[in-house]
């Protein structure tokens, strides 16, 4: 086997061993959208009670109650009936409550089955052994499938507050309302969106088809190494049901490590004038980009992202690591193609003397 062939296939195999763990760790937390044009959020919890926090998740769908009291907290359904217990002996759930199966379902489209009655006595169910639990609520998020609120219908140019919501708790003997807020915010426009990431995929994939020399491409796999590690570092935080923040963000970087050093690779070997292997690390640089965004191409398009970090910023990352992606993709084959070490002339043999 020859030198470009055996690297070739290094190159494939480093591939598949990097995308099968890398692929699993890259999606977004919880598996929720990573962008939304609508946006939900707490603005009260009346009266404050320490150790008790509520906070919305996937941009106004779901409630996450955390209670490190030694009181109970109960949550009640859409009837006022018994839903949730939430304490220090975990979570216990209500099988005659309709909400636990309206939650099941994003706009609540489900048959209740027979025992769903709020009138009924409770029947208890531990649904977790921790003091802390994330429900879908349907008091909390716009439930027409495919329509607008009417006054965004109406004005779709600017953001509009969809509407404000609370959900009743009480803690131990204390009756507690949490207040919140539903809103919209109009997305970028498409034709700008679609532009710019054209624009990108073109601009990256010249580095390899058109550049005289490797240096180009060595810019490109440093951008997108950067774009990975920002895009992991901002990983926003989970459901506490789910996993920590800290376990969340090490999760996400272990593919962006990787990306960062196989971009390190190529760089070396740029600076070397190694314009193979500076394709070949792009190439697979390319794969690990698309893999981390992909999952989170939503936000391209959404007003609203999950983000640690600001909007723009993460916004920025997700278009390197999928425009900068398919770029590199396209790239890096041209450039071993294109950029390939002149062979070295056999040495002239040396005169022999004659007699």
């Amino acid at each position: 086997m020859g030198r470009l062939p055996g690297r070739l296939l290094v190159v494939v195999l480093g591939v598949l061993a990097v995308l099968a763990f890398a692929g699993p760790a890259a999606a977004h937390v919880g598996g929720e959208a990573a962008g939304s044009d609508f946006d939900g959020r707490v603005t009260s919890v009346r009266p404050a009670v320490p150790g008790v926090s509520v906070r919305v998740l996937e941009f106004g769908d779901a409630l996450e109650l955390v209670n490190d009291t030694g009181a109970e907290v109960t949550v009640p359904g859409y009837s006022d009936e018994p839903y949730l217990r939430i304490g220090p002996d975990g979570v216990w759930r209500n099988a005659h409550s309709p909400a636990t199966y309206i939650n099941l379902d994003r706009y609540g489209q489900v048959t209740l089955p027979e025992g769903a009655d709020p009138q009924a006595a409770p029947e208890w169910v531990q649904v977790s052994t921790e003091p802390r639990y994330t429900w879908h609520d349907h008091r909390t998020h716009w439930m027409s499938e495919g329509q607008l609120p009417p006054a965004v219908a109406a004005d779709p140019s600017r953001p509009h507050t969809v509407f404000d919501w609370t959900v009743p708790l009480r803690h131990g003997d204390t009756a507690v309302t949490v207040r919140g807020t539903l809103t919209w915010a109009p997305p970028p426009p498409t034709w700008l969106t679609w532009a710019l990431h054209l624009g990108l995929v073109a601009a990256v994939a010249a580095t390899g088809l058109v550049a005289r020399t490797s240096r180009p491409l060595a810019w490109a796999l440093g951008v997108g190494a950067a774009a990975a590690l920002w895009h992991a570092a901002a990983t926003p935080e989970p459901p506490v049901t789910v996993s920590s923040h800290a376990a969340a963000v090490v999760s996400a970087l272990l593919p962006a490590v990787t990306a960062a050093l196989v971009a390190g690779l190529g760089v070396i070997a740029a600076r070397r004038g190694r314009g193979v292997v500076t394709g070949l690390c792009a190439l697979v640089l390319g794969w690990l980009l698309l893999v981390q965004g992909l999952p989170d191409v939503d936000v391209l398009w959404s007003a609203n992202v999950g983000s640690a970090g600001p909007h723009v910023l993460a916004r920025a990352a997700v278009a390197v690591l999928v425009a900068g992606g398919a770029g590199l993709v396209v790239a890096g084959p041209a450039a071993v193609r294109r950029l390939r070490e002149p062979d070295r002339p056999a040495p002239a043999p040396e005169p022999q003397p004659v007699g």
